[in-house]
C-alpha cells in the first residue's frame, strides 16, 4: 500500500487482508487524498494520483507501525516527508535510524522532529548511492527499497534483509515498472525510474505468520489441520521445527497439512528466532505456547526484540511452568486451565488464543483489537475448524 503511494497512476491490489491495521493504513491514504475502491472482499484498486500532500500527521499514523513507509514512499514521490512517529505492538525498543541513515545516503538533509513527534526529511533530489545496513532489518530495507525506486542512478542495499515480503514488495514496484534486483538476498540493486505505473494487477503473497500461527494451533490441541493457500518454502522454519517435534506434517504445492492424533506426544525443542530464513520471530509467542504441549523441557531465544516475553506472564495466569532470564524463555510441560487473560499485542494474543483451545474449561482473552489488528475473520476460521470460540 505504501509503494502504491509512490505510483503515477492507479494500481489494482489482490488479496488484501481485511485486517485492522489495513484500514488504519487505507484510511490515511485516503485522508491524503488517494481514491480507494473495493472491487471484491480482499482486492482493491487504488488510485494516488490525487495524493498532493507530503505530511501525514494524524492520530491515525501513530496508531501502526506500518505507516513509517510513508517516509520512503513521500520522498519518492515529493523529495520531502513530515510523519508523526508511528506506533504498533510495544515490545521494546524499535528505533528507525538505519531507516534515516539510508534516506541521508541518498541524499536527503538532517532530521527534524518537533515537539509534537513529528519527524520531516527533505532533499533537492534522491540520488542513487550505497547503503550498508548496520544490522538486518526489514523495515529499513523496504524503506530504502521505495526510497531508492525513483531516485535517480543506482542504489545499491548491502545486508539488506531477505523476508519473502521483501520480495513480495520488490515485485510489485518490478510489475509496475520499477528496476529492482537481487530481493531476497543480502544485496539489491535498484535503478531509480522516473515514472511507474501499473501494467497488471498484482496479488499479495500469503501470510505466513497466519498459516503459521494454525499449524501451531493442529499441533497444539492434538488437532488436524490443512493449511491451503500458502508457500510451502516460507513456511520451512516452522515445519522443519514441528517435525523435529514430532509432529506429522505434509506438504503439497499449495498446502500443509500439520496433526497429532491421540496418543502422540509432541518433544521439547529449541528455538531461536532470527532474521529471515530463521525462525521468525512473529511466531515466537505461539511456538512458546507449544512448548508447554511437549515432553521435557524446551527453550525459546528472543534474539530480534527486547521484551517480547511480556506476554508469559498472562500464560502463566493459566498454569505455565515458564521461566524466562532476559532473552531466554525455559518452558515445561503443563497442564493449562482457563483464565481471563489480557492481550499484550498481536502475536501474544494469538498465543494465549491457542493456549485457551488446549486449556481445561473456559478461557477469557481480553483486548482481542490488538489480534484484529493481524488476522481476518480470526474467530470464523477457527469455528470453521471446530474451536468452541466466540467473539463478545
Amino acid at each position: 500500500i505504501a509503494a502504491a503511494m509512490l505510483l503515477d497512476d492507479y494500481c489494482v491490489i489482490e488479496n488484501l487482508p481485511k485486517i485492522e491495521d489495513i484500514r488504519i493504513l487505507l484510511e490515511i491514504c485516503e485522508d491524503l487524498g488517494a481514491k480507494i475502491e473495493w472491487l471484491s472482499d480482499n482486492t482493491i484498486s487504488f488510485d494516488p494520483k490525487g495524493v498532493h500532500s507530503h505530511t501525514a500527521t494524524s492520530h491515525k499514523v501513530s496508531k501502526i507501525r506500518g505507516s513509517y513507509y510513508l517516509l520512503g514512499a513521500f520522498l519518492a514521490r515529493f523529495n520531502k516527508v513530515s510523519l508523526l512517529l508511528p506506533g504498533g505492538c510495544d515490545f521494546g525498543s524499535r528505533p528507525i535510524d538505519l531507516h534515516i541513515k539510508g534516506f541521508q545516503a541518498l541524499g536527503c538533509g538532517d532530521l527534524q522532529e518537533d515537539s509534537n513527534g513529528v519527524i520531516s526529511l527533505e532533499t533537492d533530489h534522491l540520488k542513487g548511492a550505497g547503503v550498508f545496513l548496520d544490522m538486518v532489518s526489514v523495515g529499513a530495507t523496504i524503506n530504502i527499497m521505495l526510497a531508492a525506486t525513483k531516485a535517480e542512478g543506482v542504489t545499491v542495499i548491502n545486508n539488506a534483509a531477505k523476508e519473502p515480503h521483501i520480495v513480495d514488495v520488490a515485485n510489485f514496484l518490478n510489475t509496475m515498472g520499477a528496476n529492482i534486483r537481487g530481493a531476497g538476498t543480502d544485496v539489491i540493486k535498484i535503478t531509480g525510474k522516473p515514472y511507474l505505473a501499473a501494467k497488471r494487477p498484482y496479488t499479495i503473497i500469503p501470510d505466513q505468520i497466519e498459516a503459521g500461527t494454525f499449524m501451531i494451533m493442529a499441533a497444539m490441541t492434538n488437532g488436524d489441520i490443512t493449511c491451503h493457500n500458502l508457500i510451502p518454502k516460507h513456511m520451512e522454519p516452522l515445519t522443519a521445527k514441528l517435525i523435529e517435534m514430532g509432529a506429522l506434517v505434509e506438504e503439497g504445492d499449495d498446502y500443509i497439512r500439520v496433526a497429532l492424533f491421540e496418543g502422540e506426544q509432541l518433544e521439547s525443542v529449541s528455538f531461536k528466532t532470527m532474521p529471515y530464513p530463521g525462525f521468525p520471530t512473529d511466531l515466537q509467542p505461539q511456538a512458546t505456547t507449544l512448548l508447554l504441549n511437549a515432553n521435557g523441557t524446551g527453550r525459546m531465544i528472543e534474539s530480534v526484540w527486547e521484551n517480547r516475553f511480556q506476554y508469559i506472564s498472562e500464560l502463566q495466569l493459566m498454569g505455565a511452568n515458564i521461566v524466562t532470564s532476559g532473552k531466554l524463555a525455559v518452558v515445561q510441560n503443563s497442564k493449562l486451565h482457563g483464565a481471563t487473560v489480557f492481550a499484550r499485542d498481536l502475536r501474544a494474543g494469538a498465543a494465549l488464543v491457542t493456549a485457551g483451545l488446549a486449556a481445561q474449561g473456559k478461557t477469557t482473552v481480553t483486548n482481542i483489537y490488538a489480534i484484529e489488528r493481524g488476522y481476518e475473520n480470526f474467530v470464523e476460521k477457527l469455528q470453521g475448524v471446530g474451536a468452541r470460540i466466540t467473539a463478545e
